[in-house]
Order: structure tokens, then sequence, then C-alpha cells
């Protein structure tokens, strides 16, 4: 029986579970009851492309707050780990799984920083523990025409800024990612203004589907994937999301990102899945979701406003010219 809430519905776990070994969840959920986090914790050495199973189990619960993706087929877990943009690693698709064993994720910090009345830096141990871990089912749209849907393991970031308290002079959030040449090869080219950035409204990033995500497919983040800790924001396309982030900053006007600042004809603040809205050398209004064959060759499917989120965060946009605040 599936239970309506204020942001979607909270379906039965064997309606959307993806793999076999997922499947058997319960079990690891019931040893882990209020065990410490230690079996999770990543093991650098581990390899990145080592299949479903092979990396740490993430205990999770399934969150009420569930999306737009949850009658949605899941990306199979291959192609979500091997099918990346994280051009730290490299621009192909198949640099990240190839190059990101080189990312060692402990020990790991994050600063956050800022119009923040409790600045701090967090082992990544201790932010992890800050709220318990919840399962959600999101689509993730890529500007290059593709797209996924991912189970993702995290807690919604606003209950990291809360903690923090960010002052009357708090309007945005940034978010840095590490920029290390020795483990990241990608950094050798000058493809961006290295570290790559983003940034949110604050009202954007306290919104609950905003995530801090620290696993996928009921396992910890491959490398390739963002590890050990990355944003998701499903509303918007992937590029806002920043992958193995290790400062947010508060502060009070609105900062350039990346790709803002690389392209600021084709990449906009707000990224803000538009249907129609194009990129300047490519539509926007169909998909092709990865994992459903040759991705050259899968039937295209009509993209939706918000990724599909719009019931749950058109409000935050009321009033705004969404092709001028692409």
């Amino acid at each position: 029986m599936r239970n309506r809430t204020a942001l979607g519905y909270q379906l039965p776990a064997a309606d959307i579970t993806p793999r076999a070994q997922y499947l058997r969840r319960r079990e690891w959920l019931q040893g882990a009851a209020g065990a410490a986090l230690a079996p999770w914790l990543i093991d650098p050495a581990l390899a990145q492309t080592a299949g479903p199973g092979k990396r740490p189990a993430l205990p999770a619960v399934r969150s009420a707050l569930v999306g737009a993706a949850t009658m949605d087929k899941p990306t199979p877990y291959e192609d979500a780990t091997t099918y990346n943009n994280f051009y730290e690693f490299g621009t192909d698709k198949s640099d990240p799984a190839r190059n990101a064993g080189s990312l060692k994720t402990r020990p790991w910090t994050v600063a956050i920083e800022g119009e923040v009345r409790k600045p701090q830096t967090l082992d990544f141990d201790a932010l992890a523990r800050i709220a318990p871990m919840e399962e959600r089912i999101y689509r993730l749209r890529c500007v290059e025409g593709w797209s996924m849907v991912i189970p993702w393991i995290g807690w919604s970031l606003a209950e990291l800024i809360r903690r923090v308290e960010p002052t009357g002079n708090a309007k945005f959030v940034q978010f840095v990612t590490l920029a290390d040449r020795a483990q990241m090869p990608g950094l050798r080219q000058p493809i961006l203004n290295w570290p790559y950035t983003e940034a949110l409204r604050l009202d954007e990033a306290m919104h609950p589907l905003t995530m801090l995500a620290f696993g996928m497919y009921g396992e910890t983040l491959p490398n390739q994937n963002g590890a050990p800790l990355r944003l998701v924001v499903p509303w918007k396309y992937g590029f806002k999301s920043g992958k193995s982030l290790v400062k947010i900053r508060f502060v009070e006007k609105q900062p350039k990102t990346s790709w803002e600042e690389s392209a600021p004809e084709e990449y906009g603040f707000y990224a803000n899945v538009n249907p129609r809205v194009d990129h300047p050398r490519w539509s926007q209004a169909t998909e092709r979701r990865i994992g459903e064959g040759n991705i050259l060759l899968t039937k295209r499917r009509e993209t939706l406003m918000f990724n599909g989120y719009e019931s749950q965060v058109g409000q935050l946009y009321a009033g705004m010219d969404l092709k001028r605040f692409f």
C-alpha cells in the first residue's frame, strides 16, 4: 500500500530496488542497528570498479522524502559507475572509473566557512554521523542530454546548515571540490579554473530534497561518483552537484561557479532542468536514459520541468524569468 507524503510517495522497497544484493539489505540493516559506522568506512585501496556487493555496505533506511523517480527503473550499477562526468579525472565518460583509483578518501575533512556562527572543520566520520542515513531514489539529468536514476544514501544538507547557524548575511552556499594534482590527473589540463566550485541560494540548499550523499546502491560511493561525499540536487543539471567536497562556504553575494565562469553563455548559475531553454548547441527538450541500451540508439524521452520535481521545488522560483535565470 502506498502512503502519500508531502513530497511524494513512500513505496515498498521491493518496488524499486535494482539488485539482488541490495534486496538482502534487511539482513545487514538488522546487523548494523545500533552499531558503529566502522563497517562501511571506505578502504582507500579498494578497487573503484568493483562490482555490486564488493564495496562496504552503507546502512540506511528508506526516506519519507521520496521524489519523482520512485516509479522509474534504477540505472544498472555498472552503468552508473562507469559513465561519469568528473573532469578532475579526465573528460571522457570512462576516464573517472579508469583514473579515480588514485584518490585517497582517508583522512578527509570538510571546512565550514564564511557567514556562520559556528565555523568548523569536520572530520568525515563526524560529518557522516550528523544525521541518520537515508536512501532516496533521484533522477540525475545531465546537460549533455542523458539521464540516470540513482538510489543515493545520505541526508538533507539542511541538517548541517542548521547546526552551523548561518548569519543574516548568508544568502548563498558555495561548494568546493578537492583539487590535488598528485591524485587528479585531469587537473593538468586547463579545462576550468580549479578547484571546481558550485553554489546554491540558501533556500535551495535548505530544501529537504537537497542532499549530502555518502553512498549509492546500498554501498559507499565509488571515487568516480564523488567519494567520499558529494552534493545531490535532483531538480538541477548534474554539474550543480559538486563531488569530493572539501569546503562549504556561506557567502552574502552570489558567487561565480566554475562552468558559469568558463562558459557563461552556456551555463547559468541556476542550472534548473528546463526543457524549454535550449543549450546553445543542442535541444534540452528530450533525453536518453543510460542503461537502456546503446546510448546513441536509445529512444529519447521527454525531459520534465525541474527534472520531474516541479511540484516540490517550483515555488522556489515563483515570479522569476526562467529563461533569463537559466
